[in-house]
């Protein structure tokens, strides 16, 4: 099994190009990395990566070494499944990733309920509303919300999910009621963007009579947490386009009222990404199947009206 155990080593340092990061990853050491790293490079008699103390980058043969290494691992992980007592016995490690809100509010609070159910399944749960490498990153599943560019992922899809355009009743009062996207623009309101380092949403797409349409919107402020945006909207800091779910309680009690309703945001959906091989695995197949179920669920109820 220590071969094994370098072959994944290995994996994970060329797929993440660092041995600290391979190391935290695997959940070890830095010189239990390097040491595995040795030891597979004494085995082979070749050298896989050249190191300086400032870099490290696979040579010829390490690059060679690499494609043989994934398709060993992934037969031994489809074997393992494929002997494993699915409803009785699943166990293993799920690596989880989600954008902040969906996380906070729907997938976290059901990790418990699903423990309780495969007490021999752990998972590792990663928030944050910046994009992630699925492959890069060895995440079994990562939940995704918004617009999905091409990929080559097993896209699964969760819920569509209605966005809201919204701002509290002080900013109206200061700044008046916005009927539309043109309204928006033209009177130069203060929009809350959530925005980080490769963001691609710097506009907002609302449904016009003519079909969506990109508006360019403009504000003081802006951040990469859409929480943070929500509490400034709160604030009377501005408007602010969120997911229904997550203002649905503020819209209910007043906190926060619909602006330019005339050009609604496009929907979005949520949807859960995997690695083709990974989905085959029986405990990511309960784990996508469960959270599934809860979300849909936990989604009605949370945009319900009063």
């Amino acid at each position: 099994m220590s071969y094994v155990n370098n072959i994944r080593m290995f994996v994970r340092v060329y797929e993440l190009g660092s041995m600290s990061a391979a190391a935290r990853d695997q959940r070890t050491s830095p010189a239990v990395a390097s040491s595995r790293i040795s030891d597979l490079e004494k085995h082979l008699g070749v050298r896989l990566f050249s190191r300086t103390t400032r870099s490290l980058q696979p040579t010829e043969n390490g690059r060679i070494f690499y494609d043989g290494a994934r398709r060993v691992l992934e037969a031994m992980d489809e074997a393992e499944a494929a002997v494993m007592d699915v409803t009785q016995n699943p166990r293993g490690t799920i690596f989880v990733a989600a954008p902040l809100g969906i996380g906070r509010r729907f997938i976290a609070p059901r990790v418990p309920g699903f423990k309780d159910l495969y007490p021999q399944i752990d998972v590792r749960l990663r928030l944050s509303d910046r994009g992630i490498d699925v492959v890069a990153e060895g995440i079994d599943v990562a939940f995704h919300l918004g617009v999905l560019e091409d990929s080559t992922l097993k896209v699964r899809t969760v819920a569509d999910c209605p966005r809201i355009l919204c701002a509290a009743p002080a900013y109206i009062a200061r700044r008046g009621m916005p009927a539309d996207g043109a309204a928006l623009v033209r009177d130069r309101h203060d929009c809350l963007n959530l925005r980080f380092p490769g963001a691609k949403e710097f506009q907002w797409t609302l449904v016009t009579p003519e079909g969506p349409r990109r508006f360019e919107i403009s504000g003081p402020f802006e951040s990469d947490d859409g929480d943070v945006l929500t509490g400034w909207a709160l604030d009377g800091r501005g408007v602010v386009l969120k997911p229904l779910f997550e203002v649905a309680d503020h819209l209910r009690s007043g906190a926060l009222v619909p602006v330019a309703t005339a050009t609604p945001p496009l929907a979005v959906q949520l949807c859960s990404l995997s690695q083709h091989r990974r989905l085959k695995d029986p405990k990511v197949q309960l784990f996508t199947d469960y959270l599934t179920q809860q979300i849909r669920e936990d989604l009605r109820r949370a945009t319900q009206g009063p």
